[in-house]
This record gives C-alpha cells, structure tokens and sequence, in this order.
C-alpha cells in the first residue's frame, strides 16, 4: 500500500527551523487536541547533533543531548537515535533524524529513513520540513515514498497499514506542489519497481503490454502494440529473433505522448527481455536467478510516460519497449544465425545471450526512419562489463552529442540517479567486423575492443541511430539491488526513471 503522507499546517511561534512547531505540536498532544504518534521525528543538522531541544526537555530523563551523544550521533544523513518518552496520556518514541549537509540526496536519505518506519505501520509526525525551500521539501518527501515502498508475495498477513507520515508546517501553501511533484515522481519509480519486480512466470512479453496500455490509459498516453505478425511484416528481425525460443511471443509496445505546443520530440527505447536464460547460450542457475530484472530499462520507459502529464512535461514523448523472452527450444536462434534488422542491416549472432541489443536495435533503427525524433535515449541493464566497471550505484553513459551527455549527467547528478559517462572508442567499431554479415553483435576475441564489453554493445547500437543524437544508458548495475540502502529499495530499483523526468522536464 502507498505510504499516507499528510501536512498539518501549525501557527508557530518559534523559530522557523522546527523547534516552534514541535513545542506547538507537543503542547497540542498533550492537551488532547492532536493524537499522539508512535513516533516524533526531530531533524539533526551535523552542526547541531550535540544541541539540547529544550522542547523535548521534559520529556526526555537525560535531554536530547545526552541521548544524540550516548549513540554517537553526528547528523549524517540517515542517522538515527531513538529514546521513549511519555506523551500525554500515552507514550510514544523521539526519533533524532541526520539530515546531513541538506543536500538533496541527504534530504532523499533521511527521508527514506522515515518512509520504512512508515510502510512497517508506525505512525511518524516530524517538522522536517518547517523553513524548507520548495525544492528540497520536495527532495524530502520523495524520499519518504521511495524508502517506504514494498513489494512482497507473502501469503502471511502483511502489518496493518498505520497513519504514514505527518509533516508539520507553518508555511500557508503546505508545500502542496512540492508534495504533488513528489507523489507523482515516486508513484512513477514505484510502477517501474513493481513492473521489475514481478516474477518471470507471468510477466510474459503480453502481459508487461498490457501493462503499459493500462497506464497509457490511466494517464492519457497514446498506445500502439505490435503482435507477432505485425512485427515480422515489418522485418524486426532482432525482436524475433530473440523472442522465437519462447512459446510466449514478443511485442513491441509504442507509447506517445504529445502536448500541445510541443517543439522537441525524443524517443525513450528500453530493452524488455522479462526473462532472460541466455537462450542456447544457456547461463549457469545463479545466472538465471536475479533475470525477472532484465526488463528494467523498458519499466523506466513505462514509468516514464506515465508521468509526463502530471509533471506538464512540454516535449513530445514516444516510448518504445522491445518485449520478447528470450529462451532455448528447437525454435531459438542459435549461434552462427545471420539475421535482419529492422530497416535491412544483417547481424551475425555469436552468442544468444546478448539478446538486449538485437532488440534494442530494432526499436532504435524504427524511431530513426519513423518517427523522425530530435533525440533518441535507450537504457537497458545489457551488460555485466557496465557493472564491473562502474559497480552497482551508478549507470554506464554513452552518447553521440555532448550537449545530450551534459543534460543527462546533470539530471542523474541531481535525482540520485547517478551516471559516468564512458567513452565510443572508432577503432573498438572493428571488433564488431563480420565475415557473412554487416556486423557482429559482439566484439570478436583478439580484437582492440575484445575485452571492453559494455563500449562494444554501445557501439554496435551507434550503427542503428542514423547519425541523430542518441545516449544510451547501461544500468546493469544499479537497476537491481541487495538491500535496502537510502531511497533504494532491495529489488528493482526504478533506476533511471527519476532522471530521464528530471532531463524531459528541463526540455
């Protein structure tokens, strides 16, 4: 369930960094007047992490102080201390929340601190928010969201719901756009996790495009869906190709939007392999396990569009999904194939399992002769080199046109969504040289770009864009985590979706 974020609006009488609105809300609670929460969170600046609160004085037996100092406190974002206090009639919990340098991403941190509390069912109320810009109040309630999502199949009973979280203000406007902005930018992060995080058993290349007519539907997108036959009508050849092991066909899903006035038109093409075994080339078990993610590009694109409207993006948006399972049977393409691309180029396969590029090719090389865009930007978890380079916290970046690299760097730099930009190498292109074919899909052993994985399958998509500016963006990494670390969630992370926003939004 979504976590319940509501904003009470206080007469403060203090200072405008909380402490009035937290003497104001205590004074209320003990009166009768407000209901106690199972949890008072109180903002702790680094500066200020062996300050007394002489608000919470009375309440607590040794003063806030000597509760921050007796757990080591410093104020780093996230950073908690907890003590009990008797509240009213009742009892109830101070938590000391770091806020860090009040960054952004220090502001995304501790909240996402208080978004878990919340999905576990606590009930929080916290001036967190009181003297805050619009901006970074936003940056904190996105956190909340994003740190509070959940997605489980457990047949056990899950926590009932509690009251979410409770941001005490004195500023008229209670934030309403910040926190609107907020919902919409986490909801669509949360509809890319989910999408991710479904098993494979039913997350056929259908049923994800049900998925997207669905949202189209919901947030007044346009919606295309190619079936099989359309699809080998029109000669994409990567998509089928990748999708023919399996006895659940492909699709290719086509979604638009387009605002009045519009003067920018960009493409969003994201790989949506729902489950990838490597096909003939079969990977090992431990392989297969984590590959429910490998569709995580094209939930970004899914996401993406879903929010366009809310957030009154002006560029007009086509989002393109390259949906096929990519499995082994009599009927999978095999190592040796020759195959065509959409628009004619031949593709000799040398391993089926780097199926991501065939069918990113295909959508790629149908936005350039169709759809006519400014702009083209695929994302795709494609490879493990992507990875090993940059780890699991940030995304590979690629692209033909400086300008296009600028934008998308700043974005990912301010939404947490972080990117390294990697480097298109002309004489890597040679690896990719075939004897039967125009290309090889992958960089073939001995040559200068043999090793260099991820540059490799950049390279090979460069040959699908037709010179247009193009980026693509390898999230193998940080499209998937371990655990649970600041807004990241264990699981699908909805990596990408809140900086392609933020670049569509600055267009």
């Amino acid at each position: 369930m979504p976590i319940d974020i509501h904003v009470t609006l206080l007469p403060a009488e203090g200072p405008a960094d909380g402490a009035g609105l937290l003497s104001d809300y205590l004074s209320a609670v003990a009166d009768g007047q407000a209901d106690a929460p199972d949890l008072i969170a109180v903002p702790v600046r680094p500066d200020a992490a062996q300050q007394d609160w002489p608000e919470l004085g009375h309440l607590l037996p040794a003063g806030s102080a000597a509760v921050m100092a007796a757990a080591g406190m410093t104020g780093k974002a996230g950073e908690v201390a907890e003590a009990a206090v008797r509240l009213g009639a009742g009892s109830s919990r101070v938590l000391f929340l770091g806020t860090g340098d009040g960054s952004p991403r220090a502001l995304r941190r501790a909240g996402a601190e208080l978004g878990r509390r919340a999905a576990r069912g606590v009930a929080v109320s916290s001036p967190a928010i009181a003297g805050l810009p619009d901006q970074a109040a936003q940056d904190f309630v996105t956190g909340i969201l994003l740190g509070g999502y959940s997605f489980t199949l457990k047949s056990a009973p899950r926590p009932a719901p509690g009251a979410g979280v409770g941001l005490l203000t004195d500023q008229a406007d209670g934030h309403g756009a910040a926190l609107g902005r907020a919902t919409i930018i986490a909801g669509a992060v949360a509809l890319a996790r989910d999408l991710v995080n479904t098993p494979s058993a039913g997350k056929t290349p259908e049923w994800l495009a049900g998925q997207a007519v669905r949202a189209a539907e919901q947030f007044g997108l346009r919606s295309r869906i190619w079936a099989e036959a359309e699809l080998a009508a029109a000669g994409f050849g990567g998509i089928l190709a990748v999708g023919s092991g399996s006895a659940r066909p492909p699709r290719l899903i086509e979604l638009s939007y387009e605002p009045a006035g519009w003067e920018t038109h960009v493409v969003l093409v994201g790989k949506g392999i729902t489950f990838d075994s490597g096909g003939l080339s079969l990977k090992p078990n431990d392989g297969m396990k984590l590959m429910k993610t490998d569709m995580a590009g094209g939930a970004a694109v899914i996401a993406v569009m879903s929010a366009l409207a809310g957030l009154g993006v002006r560029a007009r948006v086509t989002g393109l999904v390259a949906a096929a399972e990519n499995m082994p049977s009599g009927s999978a393409y095999r190592p040796g194939d020759v195959i065509t691309q959409h628009g004619g180029r031949t593709v000799e396969v040398l391993n089926t399992d780097a199926e991501g590029r065939l069918v990113l090719a295909d959508a790629i090389a149908y936005a350039n002769a169709a759809l006519d865009p400014g702009v083209v930007v695929d994302i795709a978890t494609l490879t493990g080199a992507a990875r090993t380079a940059l780890g699991s916290g940030i995304g590979a970046l690629y692209s033909t046109d400086d300008d296009v690299a600028g934008a998308l760097l700043a974005a990912g730099q301010a939404t947490g969504d972080r990117l390294w930009r990697m480097p298109l190498p002309a004489d890597y292109l040679d690896a990719l040289d075939s004897p039967v074919a125009d290309l090889a899909h992958i960089a073939r052993s001995g040559a200068a770009g043999a090793k260099a994985g991820s540059i490799a399958a950049a390279l090979f998509l460069r040959e699908f864009t037709g010179g247009r500016p193009w980026a693509h963006l390898d999230v193998a990494g940080p499209a998937r985590s371990a655990s649970d670390e600041g807004e990241t969630t264990k699981g699908g992370t909805g990596f990408g979706t809140r900086l392609l926003l933020s670049w569509l939004g600055g267009i």
